[in-house]
This record gives C-alpha cells, structure tokens and sequence, in this order.
C-alpha cells in the first residue's frame, strides 16, 4: 500500500465525511436551540436529494402529499437544487411544528420515539413517492481532477469538504454573533428565564429548525452523485453525525465538524484495509458502519458526564405504574385468547398470530426495560436477531438439541445486551438511545448484513423436535404447524409470568427505586449499577 494510494482513499472519504460533518453541526445546533437529538436529520436530507432527483428526471416537484408539474421537461441543475433544499427546509420547520413543539416538555423517551418515528416516516416515504429503480444522480459539481504526491484527486470532492465547513462555519457564526444566535443560546440555558424577558424558544427553534434542514439538504444534494443515491441511505448516515456531535460534547460546531469529516476519512481508510492480505474475511464487510458505535460508546463513557444538558422548562413526571397484582386470571385469558386464535387460523393468519405472540415478548423486554428501569433502548430487534444468529450456528453447526440450544442462544444475545448495554452505567435518556441504536446498526452490518458470516440463503435454522415430538415450524404446504405453535405459547407465557413474578417481588421495586431517583436509590442501599446491568 503505497503513499499515493493511501492519500487517494483518505480524499475519497471527504464526500461522506462532509455529509457527515453538516449533520452533525445540525445536530449541535438543534440541540442548543431545542434540546432534541434529532434521529430525522439524515431523512431530512434524504428527502431533498430525491426531490432533486426528480426534478432533474421529469421535471415534477413531489411532495410528501401530492405533486406539481412544473415543466414537460427536466428542470435545469440549479434551479432543481433550489427546489430541494427549499422542500427539505419546509419539512423540517413542519418537523418542528407539528412534532417536536407539541413535545417540548415531554419525557426524553417521547422525544426520541418521535424523533426515530419521523426518520422512519420519511425513509419509507421516498420509496412510495419516488420511483427508485435504476436512478442515477447526475453530476452537479465539476469532473475536473488534480494531482497531489502522485494520487488523484477530485475536485468535487474538494469543494463539498469546503462547502461543508462554510456551512459549520456559518452555524457557529450565527450562535456567536447574531442577536438571534445569542437568544438562542440564552433560551438554552433557560427556557423560563428567556420567556420572561420576552424571547420566543418556539420562534428560535422554528427557524433552527429551517436553517439545519437547509444545510443538511444542500450538502446531501451536492454530495449524491458521488455517494449515491439509496432510497435509505442518507436515514443511516446520521449515526455517525451522531457520534460526532457527541464528541464535541453538543456543544461545538466546529469540532463537530472536524470528527464528521474523520469519520468519513476513517471509514475510507478502513475500505482500503479491507483489500490487502491478510485482513480478516469476517471484517471486509460492515467493519466502517461499526465505527460509530465504537465512537459513541467512547464519547459516552469517557466524556457523558460532561456533556451538557438543555436548561428546561420544567420538571418531567414520569409515567405512573401499576404493579401487577393478580395476573393469574389475566394470563389465563391471554392464553386462552391466543389458543383459540391459533385453532382458529391457518395458512398466513395463523403465522401472523404466531409471530405477534412471538413479538410480545419483545414488548415485554421493553416493558423491563425502559417502562420500570427507565433506559431508553433502541436495539431490542438486535438482541433478538442476534439470538438467531446463535441458533443457526447452534442447530446446524454443532448439533446442539433443543431445548438447549434456546438456551445457549439466549445467553449469547444476552452478552450483546449486556456489551451494548454498558454505556448506562453513565448515562441515560436520549444519549442511551444513540448509542442503542448505534450498537444495533454495527450488529446488523457486522453480522447479518455480512457475506462472510450470512450467506445469500440466509441463516438456516434445524427443526426443534423434543422426546421425539417434531416441533418443526413449517410441514409441506402449512406455513406454520399446530405443534410449533403451541410451544410459542408455552414458552412465552411461561416468561411472561416469570417476568410478572420479578416485577411485582423486590426486584421490580428497586427497578422503579432506580428509574425514580439513582441517587436516592443509591442511598437507600441498591446496588444501581447491578441493576441496571441486570
């Protein structure tokens, strides 16, 4: 690997890193005039791309509802771009508006709920409004190279990096120097304090929240020819705005700026490791997407207790809860229910009913966690992913029997809870979902989205059978069998009770000791960081 080729890849990182960097300023930004970890900042900018897109293609401006056709024929470069980042700004302060406005005093967990809701929203919008087959984003910036030390380099790739700090640059700018800026920052320090002296959060916030969806969107845009255009793609480019936000501990632009464009850099480097001998098969696939939980995790647990909070306007209650006092009859009802759903149904009914009762579980794991505890995660999917993953190697590799083999898997997902779990030792709220959600995308690309661990077929799964009884859950034509079905029923209404048993003994006290007050439940002698872990 020679010097050239080195300086090549690490330019070549500039047009993600520059995405990355102007997300993560926004992200600063909004959380200074907010107090929001805004999850939708990569859909904001997704959105405006793929206006883009269509305007240069038919020359039709698509909305979220509805559509104008603004000529019969493509509409020029930049008049489109125009159209994108002014679409794409709306969006955002309709972001702000309707959704984050009405939730300004709510709980962290209802702001992140909302937040990871609207990037969902939007990333499964595109797919509906736009058609994403074969589009291909034409060239906006200039096709001119330069030579440095014997590697080329891009132009383009030059200009989105300064493009992406002038607008950093011009965020850090406004907070510092413009009356708008400095009431900003002072509403962020208190809320209440700045109402009484006549200053509007909700007006401040409003026009953050047009000036970030502008910013993000103008530097997507430029940058999609060279990333790409993905109907998801730019939904997932805000873990590592996050992780770089969180490294200048929210409350530097610039710094933010500067961690962006490494991560860009970084995970281009870590692209060019992955083609020389002797690196590892497993990680020449998903290992640059695992960057930013790495870089989360590192910023939580070594700078979370001196990352800031947002002056509030209040006290947030915590929702109350009702201890469960007699579930006897309640389960009975609840299996008697799902029994007669099951008998009821067959064919791609009865899977549904069987795969809702099999997701309840995961609701009851949300339940624990963040409805008694008060740890917000955003990984539960993986956990259970991950348990799946074990038992494909456990049932077809090393012949593990059931029920065994549950077990084992169980407990190797219950290592990754624990493993992405750690960072609540520290921290907790809306900086505990990111790094959840961090920790879920790095499982996801690490391990299922990767050749080397998951094959094209998938990760194939041996039948379960006990005492000779075939629990195989599929039979011929019949999607899923009664067999299989009623050990579902079993084994969760079984965990079901156990849980309830958990919860309502003194288990479930110190969880709700713990989600009411640490410090006080410190006091009272429990053991917080064991009960977190647990």
């Amino acid at each position: 690997m020679g010097a050239d080729q080195l300086l090549l890849f690490l330019t070549l990182g500039f047009a993600g890193g520059a995405v990355y960097a102007v997300i993560a300023a926004s992200i600063v930004s909004l959380h200074a005039a907010t107090g929001v970890l805004n999850f939708a900042q990569g859909s904001v900018a997704l959105w405006g791309v793929w206006v883009v897109a269509e305007l240069r293609e038919s020359g039709t401006l698509v909305l979220p509802v509805g559509a104008v056709a603004l000529s019969a024929q493509p509409l020029p470069a930049w008049p489109a771009v125009a159209l994108g980042v002014l679409n794409a700004a709306a969006l955002a302060l309709a972001a702000h508006w309707l959704v984050f406005r009405p939730l300004r005093t709510a709980p962290p967990l209802a702001q992140v709920v909302a937040s990871v809701g609207l990037m969902l929203a939007i990333a499964s919008l595109v797919p509906l409004r736009f058609s994403t087959e074969g589009v291909l984003a034409p060239a906006l910036l200039t096709d001119r190279t330069v030579t440095v030390a014997g590697a080329v380099v891009n132009v383009s790739d030059l200009i989105l990096l300064a493009t992406a700090l002038l607008v950093a640059a011009a965020l850090a700018a406004y907070f510092r120097f413009t009356r708008w800026g400095v009431a900003t920052r002072a509403a962020a320090e208190d809320e209440l304090a700045a109402r009484l002296t006549g200053l509007s959060p909700d007006r401040l916030a409003g026009f953050m929240w047009l000036l970030t969806g502008a910013a993000t969107a103008l530097v997507a845009i430029l940058a999609a020819p060279t990333v790409g255009l993905d109907p998801i793609g730019y939904m997932f480019y805000v873990l590592p705005g996050l992780a770089a936000a969180l490294l200048a501990r929210l409350t530097s632009i610039m710094t933010a700026w500067a961690a962006g464009v490494a991560i860009g850099v970084l995970q281009s480097i870590l692209l060019l490791l992955s083609t020389t001998d002797g690196w590892p098969v497993w990680a020449q696939a998903g290992l640059g997407d695992a960057v930013p939980f790495v870089i989360v995790v590192f910023a939580l647990v070594v700078l979370g207790r001196r990352i800031p909070a947002r002056g509030a306007l209040g006290t947030v209650r915590m929702p109350p809860v009702a201890l469960p006092a007699r579930p006897w009859p309640a389960a009975a009802l609840l299996v008697s229910a799902a029994t007669l759903a099951i008998a009821l149904t067959s064919g791609s009914w009865r899977f549904g009913v069987v795969t809702s009762i099999i997701m309840a579980l995961i609701a009851l794991s949300l339940v624990v966690l963040t409805g008694y505890l008060g740890q917000i995660s955003l990984a539960s999917m993986a956990f259970a992913g991950s348990g799946g993953f074990i038992l494909s190697r456990a049932t077809m590799n090393w012949d593990v029997p059931f029920p065994l083999s549950i077990i084992v898997s169980a407990g190797a997902a219950t290592l990754v809870g624990v493993l992405v779990g750690l960072p609540a030792l520290r921290v907790r709220g809306a900086q505990l979902a990111v790094v959840t959600l961090a920790g879920a995308v790095a499982v996801q690309q690490l391990a299922f989205a990767n050749p080397a661990l998951t094959p094209f077929e998938g990760n194939l799964i041996d039948g379960p059978s006990l005492f000779g009884w075939d629990l195989t859950v599929r039979s011929g034509t019949d999607l899923t069998t009664s067999a299989f079905a009623a050990t579902v029923v079993v084994i969760v209404g079984v965990l079901a009770m156990v849980v309830v048993r958990f919860l309502a003994g003194s288990t479930g006290q110190s969880f709700l000791a713990v989600r009411s007050n640490e410090r006080a439940a410190a006091s009272a002698g429990i053991n917080v960081a064991h009960v977190k872990i647990a």
